[in-house]
């Protein structure tokens, strides 16, 4: 039930199809180990994804590095095609971008977009204030914008999202 949203969010913070199924292992094997001691068991999915949460910050301390892996061994695991033609931004598009985003904005726009986890829960699972979800959803928000922009544009160029007031579509 729980096991493919935790693997996406696994797959979004170590960008590593084999390091997000360790993950999600990991966090399993600690649900079998203790999740009996949890008290309230309609909790245990934000308990689950917190536990991945410091799993993964766990292995990339002892790793001594965060892993560079390719997003595009996940997106074939994913299956997703890139539209026949048109200048459009494609899912897998917008899933490299997020996987080039730093990690401190990368898990917050994962689990709110990606899970549909509440601030509320986003806050619990990477264990810091709700104000600060806000503020890292907001500022990723805007950096997966700026590098959507400059993949649909190409090397060097830059493509407006909207248009600048006074312009009109024609």
């Amino acid at each position: 039930m729980w096991y493919d949203p935790l693997y996406r969010f696994a797959l979004s913070l170590a960008r590593n199809g084999d390091d997000a199924l360790d993950l999600t292992q990991q966090t399993f094997a600690r649900w079998a180990e203790k999740g009996h001691t949890l008290r309230d068991k309609d909790r245990a999915k934000s308990w689950l994804f917190m536990v991945l949460y410091r799993e993964f910050l766990d292995s990339r301390r002892l790793k001594q590095r965060e892993v560079l892996g390719e997003v595009e061994a996940a997106l074939d695991r994913q299956a997703l095609e890139r539209p026949a033609s048109g200048s459009g931004i494609d899912a897998a598009s917008v899933i490299a971008a997020l996987g080039a985003l730093d990690e401190t904005f990368r898990a917050p726009l994962s689990l709110f977009y990606l899970e549909s986890h509440s601030y509320k829960e986003i806050a619990e699972i990477l264990d810091i204030p709700i104000g600060t979800v806000m503020s890292r959803i907001a500022r990723g928000k805007e950096q997966l914008r700026t590098k959507l922009q400059i993949t649909a544009a190409g090397p060097g160029k830059v493509v407006p999202m909207r248009p600048a007031k006074g312009e009109q579509h024609g």
